[in-house]
Order: C-alpha cells, then structure tokens, then sequence
C-alpha cells in the first residue's frame, strides 16, 4: 500500500482558527479579536483595567468557581496557588510525567516535589498508589489533568480529606473538562495556563488561578501587583505577574467558542480512535464515559515503534510531537532528588513509547483519515 498524494498536516494549526477554514465551513474569529485589540487601544488600557476584569468575572463563572486572578502563565499559578495555601516546605505529591513546571513551581515556594506513579491506561497519577506516598511532611497533593484528561479526583479528594492535604489542580491543559459533571477544577483550586497553543490560549503567556476560596484570591491578586490592590500601597512584597489586558480582550472572545471547540477535539478523538482501535501495535487513549468529559489537549498513542513512526509520518508530511520525553525526576534540574532510573517504571515506559498526533478543533476528517492511514501503512511495512 502506498499513497501517490502527500498531504502537509501541521501538529496544531491556529490560523485555521483566526481566518476560518472554508472547507469544514468553520468561521475565524480575527475579526472580533481585532475589534477586542482596537477597542483596548482607544481605551489606552494595556494594563489590569475592565478587560481583564471582565474576563476574569467570566472564566470564573465558567469553571464554576467565585474568584479568576489573571495571571502571566500557568507556572505562576501554581506557584500562587502553592503560596495562598500556606506551602513554603515540605513535600507536594504530583505525577512524574507531566511538564516541567508543574513540580518547578512546587520547587519555588520552598517545598519537594514527590512523585507518584501514573496509571498505564489513564497517564494519570495512579491513585492506588498515592496514599503510600504520604508522610508526615506532606503539604499537598498537584493532580495534573493531563492531555486534557481528569485525574481521578474521587480518590484524590478523600485521601487528601484523610490526611488534611490541601488540593490545587492543574488544569493547565484542561479548560472546560468534567468529573462527575463538574467542570474542573473540583476541589475549587486550579491553575490554568493561556499559552497559545493551549484549548484557549492568548497571543503570548497567559495563565489564571481559580478558587473559592476569598482570601486565597486576595493574595494572589496582591501577589501579582507588587503586593499592591490600591495604587502606591504595599501590604507585602509581591511580584509583577499579571495577566496583560490586550490578552485578557483577546481571551474573552475565544471563551465564547470553547465549549464548541472542545466538542470538535472530541469528534477528532473519537474518529482517530475509530479508525486505529485495530491496529494492535498502539495503546489509544481513553475515550469519554459517564464519569469523565475529556477535552484532548492532546492525543497520545503508545508504541513499541514510537521513534521509527515519527520519522515515517514526518515523511509523509505529518508534524507530530512527544509529551514528554523525559520525566522530571530524570530531568537534570532534580538530580539532587536521587531519584534514578527505574524509580517509577510506568512513566518511565510511557515516556519512551508516548507519540502525540495532530490535535486541535479545526483539523479536518480528511487530514485524520490520511494520518490513520499512513500509520497502516507504517505497521503493514514493518
């Protein structure tokens, strides 16, 4: 089997959802961006102001939380969040397969990540596994949400009720996933990043932290202005990490087509997964199910072949990626931790099997049935 016709099929595509794509019929949205961008620009308001204020007051009403504080990324809002719930030390349980940032952030305030094994089927932290994680240093508990996957926070919530932990999620890669119906995040505190690439993201960084919880938000809000809520008045020494207010304009017109753009991930998923489940070489991702709503940041398959097949699709004009190569305990920045291989063998194992295929809402049934298909192709030819 060979294909005379070589497609070029970018890993995420964002102009498609700026300038539309004529052949789903999808409409762009740089229309209402540039008037969102015009309209901060006749305000010469570029920095906190209505915009982001609005903004704010959505998204929180959109996770179903009562408080957003705008921020620069995601890193900072974990790191926030950490801060608000009083960790500077000890030791906050999270999985070793996620990127980067998410044990970095625990490393700023002053605590130790610890890592927890992650789940074969899930590539979520293996719950069966985290209460023997615990101690008496244990502060809190980082679930990550990844690949726009929820954790299973049943669980996590009621070890963490047993040992008095505190919860702060990372959605970073989850906007607008559900467990149990609830939009994430579930326990009420969660980190959200707006990189450009994300389910919504801005033209930059961007990131936000949710919560219930009043004086949580009104820390953090301190601590990305300089410790300042009213002008030339420090009440502690923050730092600048603000969400910049031409971003928040431009995140607020993409809010409006998360649900729909999410949905159509879903649609990519479930066709993906259609056309591959008979391929016995790869392990796809979990589908959706009365319990969790996926949105698919990412779709990830594993294996055996993972190096050979990137190489074929890229051949074929297919972008493809890996998230992530490396767990953070192998990093070198966590050296220190001594924690070597073989420490926790299924992120391990996933990490070196793990292929991300082209994902995002405008990605055509035509581009996925050509990826399917060349990866047939790969396993009929090996």
């Amino acid at each position: 089997m060979h294909f005379s016709l070589k497609m070029k099929i970018e890993f995420v595509d964002l102009r498609r959802q700026l300038y539309g794509d004529l052949h789903n019929n999808l409409p762009g949205i740089i229309g209402e961006i540039q008037e969102a961008v015009a309209h901060c620009a006749k305000e010469s308001s570029f920095i906190m102001g209505a915009p982001l204020e609005q903004f704010e007051k959505e998204f929180a009403a959109y996770c179903g939380a009562r408080y957003c504080v705008g921020l620069n990324s995601g890193t900072d809002a974990l790191e926030f969040a950490l801060r608000c719930n009083g960790v500077q030390q000890g030791e906050v349980i999270t999985a070793p397969n996620s990127y980067f940032s998410t044990a970095s952030a625990i490393s700023q305030v002053g605590a130790t990540p610890r890592f927890v094994d992650i789940d074969r089927r899930t590539f979520n932290l293996d719950a069966s596994k985290l209460e023997d994680a615990v101690n008496e240093s244990t502060k809190a508990i980082i679930p990550v949400h990844l690949y726009g996957r929820p954790a299973p926070m049943d669980a996590i919530l009621h070890i963490a009720k047993k040992y008095r932990l505190k919860i702060i999620e990372d959605c970073c890669q989850a906007h607008g996933s559900r467990f149990n119906q609830q939009p994430v995040p579930v326990s009420k505190t969660g980190a959200f990043s707006f990189y450009p690439a994300k389910n919504i993201g801005c033209w930059g960084d961007g990131g936000a932290l949710v919560t219930d919880d009043p004086e949580g938000a009104r820390q953090a809000f301190l601590w990305r202005n300089d410790g300042s809520l009213e002008r030339y008045h420090h009440e502690i020494i923050g730092r600048k990490a603000r969400l910049d207010t031409l971003q928040a304009a431009i995140l607020s017109v993409k809010l409006k087509y998360l649900n729909k753009w999410n949905e159509l991930r879903r649609e990519g998923a479930a066709l993906y997964t259609q056309l591959l489940e008979e391929v016995e070489e790869l392990q796809l991702p979990l589908l959706g199910d009365e319990k969790i709503e996926p949105v698919f940041h990412i779709y990830p398959i594993i294996t055996e072949e993972r190096d050979n097949l990137g190489k074929y699709l890229a051949e074929r004009g297919v972008s493809t990626n890996i998230h992530y190569p490396t767990p953070i305990h192998l990093q070198p920045a966590y050296k220190h931790l001594g924690l070597p291989q073989g420490s926790f063998p299924v992120a391990e194992d996933i990490a070196k099997k793990t292929l991300s295929l082209p994902m995002f809402p405008e990605i055509r049934k035509e581009e996925i049935e050509y990826v399917c298909r060349s990866i047939k192709e790969f396993f009929h030819l090996h």
